[in-house]
C-alpha cells in the first residue's frame, strides 16, 4: 500500500512532528505483522565457561590499573519515566478500599505488599515528610490515620499531585535511604557513589537520561544536592531526554494502526532501546553504566566499589591488547592467531580469516557484571549461535522461542543474572568514537501487548540498550557478588536490610 493511501494528512503531520517519516512508520507496521526472529541460544554463560570469577590477586590487579589510568569517565543513569508501578500494589489498594474494617482486612489479605507497606511504615527514608505533610494538608498524623482506618488519605497524601507525588515522580527523586541528619534520594547516592569510583583529576561526571516534564525538577535537586555533598571534587551533571524520534507507531491486534479517542495515531516510548542514541551521543574514554533503582546507603558501599574499578580495569586490560594488535596490523604484521585466541576472550568463538578478525576486534567494548540468578524478572548471560559464530550475549526472556522447548530449557538453565552493571569502551585505537548504533542487532526487537484506557494494543521496543542494542560488541562477563544488586521495583524493597 502507498503511504499516501494509508495515512491523512492529519496523520502525516503528527508524524512529521514526531521527527519521523511516512515510510519508517509504514515499515514499523509490517514489522508487527512480520515480528522479530527468535534467538538462537547454544548454552548458558557458567564461569566455567563465559564468565570470569576474580580472586583477589587479580582483583588487586585490575583496580590498580584503573585508578593509574589517565581517561575520562561517565557514569550513565537511565533515569527517565515515572516511579508508578513501583507503587502499583498502593494504587490497587486505594481503588478497592471504602474505609470499612471489613473490606480493609479482605484487601490486606490479598495484596500482602500493602499490609507490609502500612506495618512498617514508620520504616521508609520518607515517612517523616509524609507525616509532615499529611498533617498540613489533612489534619491528621499517620499514627492516627492508621488507627482510624484512614489509609486513603495516607496514600493520597504520598501519591497523587496534591501531596508527595511520588506516584508520577521519577525514581531519581523518590527518598531512598535515611542517614542520622538526613536522607537521600536515588539520584543523591548516584552522585554520592560517582565520588568514589568515577573522580578522575577532581573531576567526577555523570549524565542522567530524564523525561521533559522532569527537566526543571531534576535540575534543581541535582544541584542543590552538589552543593549539600560539598565535595572537594568537582561534579558535572548532564542531562538528556528520550528522543521523540526513537518513539514507534502503536498497531490493533489485526496489526492496522491504533488511534485514540480523537482518532489520532498513538505513539510509545520504545523501552530502554530507545536510549542507545542517548548513550551515544555521549563522549568518554570509559562509560559505566547503572540503573538509577540499585543504589545502597554509604555502609554496604565499599565492596561494590571495588568491582566497579576491577570492571573498568579489565576493559582497560583488554582494550590495551585489542589496541596493540590492531597497531600491529596496521604495521604490516599478521595477526589471525593472536586474534582468535583474543576473540575467545571477548565472548566470540568461531573460525576467522585475518580481516575477520581485524573486523571483529574493531568494535565497542563492554565488561559486564552477572550476579546468581534468585528469581528476578530480566534477561542473563548466554552463548548464542549466528550463522558463522556463537557469542555471548546478554538475552531477555522474549527473545526466546517459546515453542522450542530444548531453547527454553536452555534459558531456564541460566544460573546468571543481567544486573546492568557494565562498562563500555567507545572509541578505537585511534581514539575516535564508534558510532553504536552500528553495532546493534535491528532484529532484536520486542513485540508486545498493552492496553491503553481500556483498549488492547500492540507496543514495540527497540533493540535492548545492553541486550539487542550491544548485540555486535566485544564481551566480557564477570561475577559480582549479590550484594552489588540491590534493585527497587516495588516500594516495599526499601524495606530489604540493604536500604534501612
Amino acid at each position: 500500500m502507498n503511504t499516501t493511501d494509508m495515512f491523512s494528512e492529519k496523520d502525516l503531520d503528527q508524524i512529521q512532528e514526531q521527527g519521523l517519516s511516512p515510510e519508517y512508520v509504514q515499515s514499523q507496521l509490517k514489522r508487527f505483522k512480520k515480528g522479530f526472529p527468535s534467538i538462537e541460544l547454544s548454552a548458558p554463560a557458567t564461569v566455567e565457561k563465559g564468565i570470569k570469577k576474580l580472586f583477589q590477586e587479580e582483583m588487586d590487579f585490575y583496580i590498580k590499573k584503573y585508578e593509574k589510568a589517565k581517561i575520562d569517565v561517565l557514569k550513565f543513569v537511565p533515569a527517565s519515566g515515572a516511579a508508578t508501578r513501583m507503587f502499583k500494589n498502593l494504587f490497587s489498594f486505594l481503588e478497592k478500599f471504602d474505609g470499612n474494617q471489613k473490606t480493609l482486612n479482605n484487601i490486606l489479605r490479598e495484596n500482602k505488599k500493602a499490609g507490609k507497606f502500612f506495618t512498617e511504615l514508620d520504616e521508609f527514608a520518607f515517612y517523616k515528610e509524609l507525616n509532615e505533610t499529611l498533617l498540613i494538608k489533612k489534619g491528621i498524623s499517620v499514627a492516627d490515620a492508621l488507627k482510624t482506618n484512614k489509609h486513603n488519605l495516607i496514600l493520597n497524601v504520598l501519591l497523587m499531585e496534591s501531596g508527595l507525588n511520588y506516584g508520577n515522580l521519577p525514581k531519581g527523586l523518590l527518598s531512598f535511604h535515611e542517614y542520622e541528619d538526613h536522607v537521600r534520594t536515588a539520584a543523591q547516592e548516584h552522585l554520592a557513589e560517582g565520588l568514589d569510583y568515577t573522580a578522575k583529576d577532581g573531576k567526577v561526571r555523570i549524565h542522567f537520561t530524564i523525561s521533559p516534564s522532569h527537566k526543571k525538577a531534576f535540575n534543581n535537586h541535582i544541584s542543590r544536592s552538589i552543593k549539600e555533598l560539598a565535595s572537594n571534587t568537582e561534579i558535572s551533571v548532564s542531562f538528556s531526554e528520550q528522543l521523540s524520534g526513537t518513539d514507534t507507531i502503536a498497531a490493533k491486534s489485526d496489526f492496522d494502526l491504533f488511534r485514540n479517542e480523537e482518532g489520532n495515531l498513538l505513539f510509545r516510548p520504545a523501552g530502554h532501546g530507545a536510549l542507545l542514541e542517548n548513550l551515544n551521543n555521549q563522549f568518554a574514554d570509559l562509560i559505566y553504566i547503572k540503573n538509577i533503582d540499585n543504589v545502597v546507603p554509604d555502609r554496604l558501599r565499599s565492596e561494590g566499589i571495588k568491582y566497579k574499578k576491577a570492571l573498568a580495569g579489565i576493559l582497560l586490560y583488554y582494550q590495551e591488547q585489542i589496541f596493540n594488535l590492531l597497531k600491529s596490523k596496521e604495521q604490516g604484521h599478521l595477526i589471525v592467531e593472536e586474534g582468535i585466541d583474543l576473540l575467545g576472550e571477548l565472548g566470540i568463538i568461531g573460525n576467522f580469516s585475518e580481516s575477520d578478525v581485524a573486523f571483529l576486534l574493531d568494535r565497542p567494548i563492554r565488561v559486564c557484571g552477572m550476579v546468581k540468578n534468585e528469581g528476578e524478572p530480566g534477561g542473563g548471560p548466554f552463548w548464542v549461535k549466528h550463522k558463522e559464530r556463537v557469542s555471548l550475549q546478554i538475552v531477555e526472556s522474549a527473545q526466546v522461542n517459546k515453542a522450542d522447548e530444548h531453547q527454553v530449557s536452555i534459558f531456564r538453565n541460566g544460573i546468571y543474572f543481567n544486573p546492568v552493571d557494565i562498562v563500555c569502551g567507545v572509541k578505537n585505537h585511534r581514539g575516535e568514537k564508534y558510532d553504536l548504533l552500528e553495532y546493534r542487532d535491528e532484529e532484536a526487537g520486542f513485540i508486545s501487548e498493552k492496553t491503553y484506557n481500556g483498549q488492547k494494543l500492540l507496543a514495540m521496543e527497540l533493540p535492548g540498550l545492553w541486550n539487542g542494542g550491544m548485540a555486535n560488541w566485544n564481551t566480557i562477563f564477570v561475577e559480582v557478588p549479590l550484594v552489588t544488586f540491590n534493585p527497587v521495583k516495588t516500594v516495599t524493597d526499601l524495606l530489604k536490610p540493604a536500604h534501612r
